[in-house]
């Protein structure tokens, strides 16, 4: 399994973009209790992921854009908001995990369990990279109980998030406009 950081390290050295800011805060409110991960787009080139039957392609990175990474108590999974400029959802990229880490640095890491859940505002829904989960297990990098775990967790986000869309983008965006308003003042994280 991958670790992975929240402050998305390797996405910036990958796809050229410059100068993310990432906040990490814990939220305990009515609707969320959890890690909520900020990363605000400062600069960089857009990037398209293409070839969704209803949404067509859509975009991922970018200058202007926001990435909105919840970590809810008790679940095993991730679940990024990619927020464009105008702040509407483009896209929802889950992926399963199998626990939360912190790197010295204090950045919050995941530990990935490559089944993924990606998902539109236009009622796309895609359950991605099956072949990695399988294979990882063929090759006993998992237990018969994580690949099970990964798949139970996989239909339960299937299930809270797809079967209604539009109430999860409500939900989104009311975190998005919570986490806003407690980041005004923070300082962020640097990117390394």
């Amino acid at each position: 399994m991958k670790r992975k950081r929240l402050d998305r390290d390797v996405w910036w050295e990958h796809n050229k973009v410059k100068f993310p800011r990432y906040y990490q805060l814990r939220i305990d409110t009515e609707d969320f209790n959890g890690l909520v991960c900020l990363l605000q787009l400062i600069d960089g080139q857009p990037y398209y992921w293409e070839g969704f039957p209803h949404a067509g392609k859509v975009a991922v990175i970018g200058k202007g854009m926001s990435w909105l990474q919840l970590i809810p108590d008790g679940k095993k999974h991730v679940m990024t908001a990619k927020y464009l400029p105008d702040n509407t959802v483009s896209i929802w990229y889950v992926d399963i995990i199998e626990k939360i880490e912190y790197d010295d640095d204090g950045v919050a890491v995941f530990i990935d369990k490559y089944l993924d859940v990606v998902f539109t505002p236009q009622g796309d829904v895609v359950v991605a990279d099956r072949d990695e989960l399988d294979e990882a297990f063929q090759a006993g990098e998992l237990s018969k109980e994580q690949y099970d775990l990964a798949l139970e967790e996989c239909d339960l986000i299937v299930e809270e998030y797809c079967s209604d869309i539009a109430q999860t983008e409500v939900f989104c965006n009311k975190m998005l406009s919570y986490v806003n308003d407690k980041v005004k003042d923070m300082n962020a994280l640097p990117v390394k």
